[in-house]
């Protein structure tokens, strides 16, 4: 039986949250959970993922029906939780660990702490990453870039597994990816109410902050490398790069200007690209230090996990949770894709 073909859902105020008793308080059942997010997917018009033309009727059970296509759905239909039987409140509490662990966190111990199997946590922090897009508009302003190589290294494997002749950019064992980091815009602005020993405190206030995008490239060629930057790098903007000559001609489009790292030269005034090394470095450290091993098949959700952490790291967590809850439609990803496809290292 049909209620109405009139639909209306009530916004939905919930407090900002800080703990994961927080979170729990202000979603304190499976109902509050679903009418948060279909608060935040449809915002009280809802649309058919069948058919977005077609009207849609409320029925019992949190269901709908698309008149057009005959067809029922949910909240969960075409999102990260379609096919889960796991409730939302794990769901919920799975994200916001997810989001706060500034490095990650591993299956095992997000299987510990939701009380499921380590499977089971996989597959989850799996379809977290696969919901998260990298950043889709054009930089401009000053920009770095950079490229690396993750992989294991040969002083760190026995003698057995030791790869020969995969130093520098070998891709023998090793995933080249590509960064690019917009910097931030700062003032300093005096304190009057702060003075310390008679004088006053000056801070720096985040106008515009740092940002970057992140993507695993076939190699570091200029025909790979170019192509990537021109479509995501606004022309004119300040381009700061070293002296890999996959940036040769770039000049053309941008103000190019680089160092020289094979002459021992890291920086000359603001001319650096310690920002996106330093931006690697913390990567690399959370993959050594949580997951331990990436495959090139799934590194480019790894890179988009820890861009979308790094890009929103201004906002309060709820933000942040919100933030990744309205990127979640769209986004099905079945176990045996995950597992046998080759969709997910082509998607970014």
């Amino acid at each position: 039986m049909y209620f109405s073909t009139y639909i209306c859902i009530v916004m939905i105020s919930v407090k900002p949250y800080k703990s994961v008793k927080q979170l729990l308080e202000a979603f304190p059942t499976e109902q509050s959970c679903i009418d948060h997010l279909e608060m935040l997917r449809w915002n009280g018009n809802i649309v058919s993922p069948f058919d977005e033309d077609s009207k849609v009727y409320k029925c019992a059970g949190n269901r709908y029906r698309c008149v057009n296509t005959k067809k029922y759905f949910t909240v969960r239909t075409d999102s990260i939780f379609e096919g889960s039987k796991i409730e939302f409140r794990t769901w919920f509490v799975a994200i916001y660990l997810f989001i706060v662990n500034k490095r990650g966190i591993s299956s095992y111990q997000l299987a510990d702490e939701l009380g499921v199997t380590q499977k089971t946590a996989w597959f989850i922090l799996a379809r977290l990453r696969f919901a998260i897009d990298p950043e889709d508009d054009e930089f401009d302003g000053e920009i770095e870039s950079d490229e690396s190589f993750v992989g294991g290294k040969n002083k760190n494997r026995h003698k057995d597994k030791k790869v020969e002749k995969s130093q520098g950019r070998s891709f023998k064992d090793k995933t080249p990816v590509v960064g690019l980091l917009k910097r931030g815009e700062y003032k300093l602005v005096r304190r009057p109410h702060k003075v310390i020993d008679g004088e006053y405190v000056i801070e720096k206030v985040t106008i515009r902050p740092t940002k970057v995008k992140t993507f695993v490239v076939e190699d570091t060629k200029v025909k790979t490398l170019q192509p990537l930057i021109l479509q995501n790098i606004k022309g004119g903007s300040r381009l700061l790069t070293d002296e890999w000559m996959g940036y040769a001609g770039l000049s053309k489009h941008y103000k190019h200007e680089f160092i020289d790292h094979g002459r021992g030269q890291y920086a000359d005034g603001d001319i650096t690209t310690n920002r996106i090394e330093n931006y690697w470095s913390h990567l690399k450290r959370s993959i050594i230090g949580v997951y331990y091993k990436v495959s090139r098949k799934h590194l480019q959700m790894y890179l988009n996990e820890r861009s979308f952490r790094f890009n929103n790291r201004m906002s309060i967590l709820s933000e942040k949770i919100d933030l990744f809850l309205q990127g979640i439609s769209g986004k099905r990803l079945t176990y045996q894709t995950l597992v046998y496809g080759s969709e997910i290292s082509k998607r970014s």
